[in-house]
C-alpha cells in the first residue's frame, strides 16, 4: 500500500476523537498495554517525559524536545494532533517518522490490529514507542493526547511527569468541574516519581497535592520557582522575556522563536523541569537552554501557535480552540498593533463555545467557516450563534475559502487570524 493509502486507512477504519469525537475514547488501557506487549515494552528501552494538561502541552513538549536536543540527547517527541502530515506526530530529532515506516508498521500488524481493534490513538502510541525504541532514542518527551488517567500513552515510567494546567475542555469525558478534569490528568502521577505542575488554583491544588501524597511522588509547582512578569517581541520576531527566580534575576537575556504571550506561562514550567534533570545529573547547561528556546521552530518543527505565515497581508493561525487557549489569543490580539482584524473561525460540534463567543473581539471582520470532518460545527449554526453575541461576518462552507475572502479583504497594517480549532488552522496552513 501507498502511505496516502495507509494514512486513508488509519482514519477511516479506527476512530480518532479528534474527528468522531466520544466514540473514539477507551476508558481503559489494556489493549495500549497488550499493544506494549506485542512489540516488546519497547518504552522501557528509552527514558521519557510525560506531559498531560489541557493547554500547552505542546508547547512545553517541543521546548523541552529541542534543550534536550541541543544537550546531545537524541530525542523522540510524540504529540498530537498533527496539522498537515500524521507524521508530525512521530519525530525524533525534529524529523518526521519516515512514510516507509509507517506503511510497514501497518503492513506488518495488520492481523494484530484485527484481533485487538485498537483505536486511533493506541495504534499510533505503538507505533511511535516502537520507532523510538528502533531508532535507540535516549529520551522521549511524550505528550499525553486526552486527560492522563486512561490516556493510551500512560503505560510509561517517566522520569519527570508534567501537568501544565487545568481548564475546561473535553468536560463530556473528563468532568464538569476543574477537580474532576484534575484528577483525570493526575493520573499521570507515579510512585516517587517527581511532577511539575503549571498553573494551580484553589481548586486543583488540593487533587495533585492528594494524589503525590498518595503515591509518594515529590511534587513542584512551577510558579514557586520560576516567574515570566513580562515578555516583549523583538524587531528579529523573537520573544524576550524577563525571568525570576524568586526576587532575583534568573536566565538573563532569554530569547525564543514562539512569539506566543502565552509562552509566559509555559517557559516556568520548562524551566523547573530542566532544573529537576540537572539535579538529577542529566548533561544540560545554561548555553544548552539558551540555544534550544531560542531555536524551538527549527529544531522540533512546531507549528500552529501564534504563528505568522504571511505578511502580506500579515496572516497569523493560532490552533486556540477552548475558553482557556482563545482567553490567550484575545490577549495577544489586545497587544498587537493592527488597523483592522479579520478572524477565521471554526470550531466543533461538541465544544461549549458560548463562552468563547462573548469574548471574541466583535469589532472585528468574521469568517465563519467548518473544517472538512465529521465533527465540525455547522457554519450556519456557528453564525447564527454568533450573531446572538454581536459577531458579524460572512459564511464560507470550507476553510481555503474564508481564508482567501479575508485574505482578499484585509488592506495594508490589518491583521488576519485563523482559529477556533486545530482542524481549521490544519487546513488553513494545509491551503
Amino acid at each position: 500500500m501507498k502511505y496516502n493509502e495507509i494514512t486513508d486507512w488509519l482514519f477511516s477504519q479506527l476512530p480518532m476523537f479528534h474527528r468522531v469525537g466520544k466514540s473514539a475514547y477507551k476508558a481503559d488501557l489494556e489493549t495500549s498495554m497488550a499493544l506494549d506487549k506485542h512489540f516488546g515494552f519497547p518504552h522501557r528501552n528509552f527514558y521519557s517525559i510525560h506531559i498531560a494538561g489541557t493547554n500547552g502541552k505542546g508547547s512545553v513538549s517541543n521546548m523541552l524536545a529541542a534543550v534536550l536536543q541541543e544537550a546531545g540527547y537524541k530525542v523522540g517527541l510524540y504529540t498530537s494532533p498533527h496539522l498537515v502530515d500524521f507524521r508530525e506526530r512521530i519525530r525524533v530529532n525534529g524529523e518526521m517518522i519516515p512514510k516507509k515506516e509507517v506503511i510497514s508498521f501497518v503492513e506488518n500488524n495488520m492481523a494484530l490490529f484485527s484481533e485487538l481493534k485498537p483505536s486511533f490513538f493506541e495504534m499510533t502510541v505503538a507505533m511511535a514507542f516502537d520507532y523510538f525504541s528502533r531508532q535507540n532514542i535516549d529520551v522521549a518527551v511524550v505528550e499525553a493526547g486526552l486527560g492522563g488517567r486512561l490516556d493510551s500513552t500512560n503505560i510509561i515510567d517517566p522520569v519527570i511527569s508534567v501537568i501544565t494546567n487545568i481548564s475546561y475542555d473535553h468536560m463530556d469525558l473528563l468532568g464538569n468541574t476543574l477537580e474532576k478534569i484534575a484528577f483525570e490528568k493526575a493520573g499521570i502521577i507515579k510512585s516517587g516519581i517527581p511532577v511539575v505542575v503549571g498553573e494551580k488554583n484553589r481548586e486543583t491544588r488540593k487533587v495533585f497535592d492528594d494524589k503525590a501524597a498518595e503515591v509518594g511522588a515529590p511534587i513542584f509547582f512551577a510558579n514557586d520557582y520560576f516567574q515570566v512578569p513580562w515578555s516583549i517581541l523583538t524587531q528579529e520576531n523573537r520573544q524576550y522575556f524577563q525571568v525570576m527566580k524568586g526576587k532575583k534575576a534568573a536566565y538573563p537575556e532569554l530569547y525564543s522563536d514562539l512569539i506566543g504571550l502565552v509562552q509566559r506561562k509555559n517557559l516556568p514550567v520548562v524551566l523547573e523541569v530542566l532544573e529537576l534533570l540537572k539535579i538529577r545529573d542529566w548533561h544540560i547547561t545554561d548555553d544548552h537552554i539558551y540555544e534550544g528556546l531560542s531555536s524551538v521552530k527549527k529544531l522540533t518543527e512546531f507549528a500552529g501557535r501564534w504563528e505568522v505565515i504571511d505578511n502580506h497581508p500579515k496572516t497569523v493561525v493560532d490552533t486556540g480552540h477552548n475558553i482557556d487557549g482563545i482567553s490567550q489569543v484575545v490577549y495577544q490580539l489586545e497587544n498587537t498593533r493592527f488597523k483592522k482584524l479579520h478572524l477565521v473561525y471554526g470550531t466543533v460540534s461538541d465544544k461549549e463555545i458560548d463562552q468563547i463567543l462573548q469574548i471574541l473581539p466583535k469589532t472585528a471582520a468574521y469568517y465563519f467557516t467548518m473544517a472538512s470532518i465529521p465533527r465540525a460545527l455547522d457554519v450556519k449554526v456557528l453564525a447564527a450563534k454568533a450573531a446572538f453575541y454581536g459577531l458579524q461576518g460572512s459564511i464560507h462552507n470550507t476553510v481555503p475559502e474564508a481564508l482567501a475572502a479575508a485574505r482578499k479583504s484585509a488592506n495594508t497594517g490589518d491583521l488576519v487570524l485563523v482559529t477556533g480549532s486545530t482542524y481549521v488552522v490544519a487546513e488553513a496552513l494545509g491551503h
